[in-house]
This record gives C-alpha cells, sequence and structure tokens, in this order.
C-alpha cells in the first residue's frame, strides 16, 4: 500500500508535463488538416473546402521551395559536422593538458556561452560581426575594406554554422570528457613503459576507446538533417541573405504568418515533419545496430 501511495503521487507529478504535451504538442497537430485544404480563416478548418494533395503539387514547382530545402540541408550539415569534430578535438587537447588543475576553468569558460539565449548570444555577434565591429576594425588595419558579413550571401551559411559551433561546443565536450575517463588508465601507462609516445597513445588507445561514442553521437546526428536552426537564424538573417539563409523554418514563418498563405506553409512543415520522422526512426535504428544505443 505504501509503494502505490508513493506511485500515485509520481503520476500526479507527471500531470502538468502531459497537460502541456497535450495543449502544444497534440491538439495542435490537428491543424495538418490545413495541408489538405484551401484554408479560409473565415471559414476555419470545418468550412475550408478540401483540395486533396494541389498544395503538395503546387510546392513541389516552387523554386523557393527548393532552394529553402537545399540552405536547410546544407547549414543542418555544417553544423553537424563543426559540432561533432570541434568538441572531439577540444576534449582531446583538455585531456593532454598537462596542468590539469588548468582543464576546470577553461572547459568552465567554454561552455557559458551554451547558457545564453540566441536573442542575447546574436545581439553580440551582430556587434561583433557589424561594419563598425571590431573585426572590420582589424581588418581596417591591414588595409582590407570593411565587409558586410551579415549581407553576404556566400558568407553567411558559414557564419551561421561557426558561431553555432562556438556557442555550443563547449558543452559537447562534455560527452567526449565522460567517453574519455572510461579508457583504462592502465593502457596509457603500459603503453608509456613500452616507448609509445602522446601521439601514438592518442591513436591506438584514445581514438579507439572512445569509438563507439563517436559512431553514437554520428548516428543521431542525422535526426538534425533538417532542423538548422530557426530562432539563431531568424536573429541573425535579413532579405539580403534569403538565398542562401532561408531556411523551412523561417520560410514557414514567413508565409504562414506573415502572408497568410496557411495551407502552403502547412504543407512543406508536414513535409519536413514526415521526413524528419523517417531520420529519426532510421538514426535510432543505426544506433542500436552499430553503436548498441537502445531508446525503446
Amino acid at each position: 500500500m505504501r509503494n502505490k501511495r508513493f506511485t500515485r503521487q509520481y503520476y500526479l507529478l507527471l500531470i502538468p508535463g502531459f497537460l502541456w504535451l497535450l495543449l502544444f504538442s497534440i491538439i495542435p497537430m490537428f491543424g495538418i488538416v490545413m495541408a489538405f485544404q484551401d484554408f479560409n480563416p473565415g471559414k476555419g478548418i470545418f468550412g475550408s473546402p478540401f483540395i486533396g494533395l494541389d498544395n503538395f503539387r503546387y510546392m513541389l514547382k516552387l523554386k523557393d521551395v527548393k532552394s529553402i530545402f537545399f540552405n536547410t540541408v546544407f547549414i543542418s550539415m555544417l553544423k553537424i559536422v563543426g559540432n561533432l569534430a570541434v568538441p572531439m578535438i577540444f576534449a582531446l587537447l583538455l585531456n593532454e593538458l598537462r596542468y590539469k588543475k588548468l582543464a576546470k576553468p577553461i572547459q568552465t569558460i567554454v561552455y557559458l556561452p551554451h547558457f545564453i539565449s540566441w536573442v542575447v548570444f546574436a545581439s553580440i555577434l551582430l556587434n561583433i560581426f557589424g561594419y563598425n565591429g571590431p573585426i572590420n576594425t582589424i581588418l581596417s588595419m591591414f588595409g582590407v575594406d570593411p565587409v558586410l558579413f551579415w549581407g553576404r550571401p556566400n558568407l553567411f551559411p558559414y557564419l551561421v554554422a561557426g558561431t553555432d559551433v562556438w556557442k555550443e561546443f563547449g558543452y559537447n565536450t562534455i560527452i567526449y570528457l565522460a567517453a574519455l575517463t572510461g579508457i583504462d588508465p592502465g593502457l596509457h601507462e603500459a603503453a608509456a613503459l613500452d616507448g609509445a609516445g602522446r601521439f601514438r597513445r592518442l591513436l591506438h588507445i584514445t581514438l579507439p576507446g572512445i569509438k563507439t561514442t563517436v559512431i553514437l553521437l554520428v548516428v543521431l546526428s542525422l535526426r538534425n538533417v533538417l532542423n538548422a536552426g530557426f530562432d539563431q537564424i531568424f536573429i541573425l538573417y535579413n532579405p539580403l541573405v534569403y538565398s542562401t539563409g532561408d531556411i523551412i523554418d523561417t520560410w514557414v514563418y514567413r508565409m504562414g504568418i506573415l502572408n497568410m498563405q496557411y495551407s502552403l506553409s502547412t504543407a512543406v512543415g508536414l513535409l519536413k515533419s514526415v521526413v524528419s520522422l523517417i531520420l529519426i526512426s532510421t538514426s535510432y535504428f543505426l544506433a542500436k545496430k552499430f553503436a548498441g544505443y537502445n531508446l525503446f
């Protein structure tokens, strides 16, 4: 009876979470019916006529849709590669640091940006890379004309990916550091006694020791192929860089909220959700097969 009473209390604690899920995730899903309608706000969902797959056919004919899908995949892949490689390299450098007392202060400093919201962090970035910002000031010392970084379509995707890595790599380093602590120190000691230097121990002990973690993170990152970061890009982009910086989420926001093309934007959003579901399912299948990771 005592266990049942405690179990009941745990279920009561879950009620706020279930309510939040119901109100903001489950009930709004009924709005996907607009993707198959010529939606009219005056008539509502139940009064608007059904047009089947016409919105999807029209969507596939738009050049903008092809562009935003390419931009989304390109930017997200840049982020995935950067957020996998940079934290791993930084974790290996921290692990090889001779003065171990410096490791924790350095780690604390680099993962602090993770806790800053994109609204605040973006304002810092807009000033740093601004036309009169410190980067252009330094470039002018070497005789280089000021660059409008946030207005250059060819630079914008790399700036977005680079600043995202800058913000998150310190926090992502924790995963690799946790994996490094699982390596038996005796292996390094034995290798050192046999004459292996730091580089050889890195190649033959450290990297094989975190191989499973790396494979798991690479596989799970597949689910983010269509998630390029709405909040970051929405704050940083402008009409000058729509050609390379406009992604699915920002396009859906503009078309649906600002231009009131509800049915078309819902169709694009639904297509993204379906593809994302397939990618998530595939990533979990591959994670279980190659890294032994089992979520369900």
